[in-house]
């Protein structure tokens, strides 16, 4: 009876030393697994962590790119807008030069309408003092032609100026909207520069995060290959 107890426990020993040894080892294989998987996991994330850094610094090389080139619109719309200026300073200088010269050409015409009302009456006064043919009545023909002639010139003088003067109110008033539509570009530009250095800090920041998580993230697959 005691040898088949003493052979029952050494039975019981060796299967229980068996255990054991099999869950040290499943353990063990278990936790070389888990470290392969944590080691792929950090090669993983360095990956991604690198694939994003490239991406943000794409975006804010990008976004410097579009800064620099609204620094070039506005200083270009600041050019447009000083020559728009110039344009309407230069257009109205025009428009008071076709006024002073319309007024006096109708100052011109009025006075060679005179003329002409003058030499008419003297035309009639002298045809009927010394005749048709004489040489008083030649002289007032002469000078009545001549200021007909003087008056439709005036009159040809005031349409060109007319015409003048409605093109330099068009050219000033086309003058006007420039200015206005190279203000709003001025504003707009000025606005997506605003928003283009908003989105490079942005960027920035982006860019200095992913570089925190690089190292975080090779920190940890140094450690988990120590392991």
């Amino acid at each position: 009876m005691n040898a088949e107890r003493v052979v029952r426990r050494g039975v019981l020993a060796l299967m229980f030393a068996g255990f054991l040894v099999g869950g040290a080892y499943a353990q063990s294989q278990d936790s070389s697994s888990q470290q392969q998987q944590d080691v792929q996991n950090d090669r993983k994330d360095i990956r991604d962590d690198k694939k994003d850094l490239r991406n943000d610094r794409a975006d804010r090389n990008q976004d410097q790119r579009d800064i620099n080139q609204d620094k070039r619109d506005i200083h270009q719309d600041n050019k447009d807008v000083r020559q728009d200026k110039r344009d309407i300073h230069r257009d109205n200088k025009d428009i008071h030069s076709d006024k002073r010269d319309l007024n006096q050409d109708r100052a011109d015409r009025n006075q060679d309408q005179r003329d002409i009302n003058h030499d008419k009456r003297e035309l009639a006064r002298d045809d009927a003092k010394y005749g048709v043919n004489s040489s008083q009545s030649q002289t007032d023909r002469k000078d009545l032609h001549q200021d007909r002639k003087d008056r439709n010139q005036d009159q040809r003088d005031i349409n060109h100026d007319k015409r003048d003067l409605n093109a330099d109110r068009k050219d000033r008033n086309q003058d006007v909207r420039d200015l206005h539509q190279d203000r709003q570009d001025r504003r707009q530009d000025v606005k997506d520069l605003h928003k283009d250095r908003t989105d490079r800090n942005q960027d920035q920041r982006d860019i200095n995060h992913d570089k925190r998580d690089l190292h975080k993230d090779r920190k940890d697959l140094h450690h988990d290959k120590k392991n």
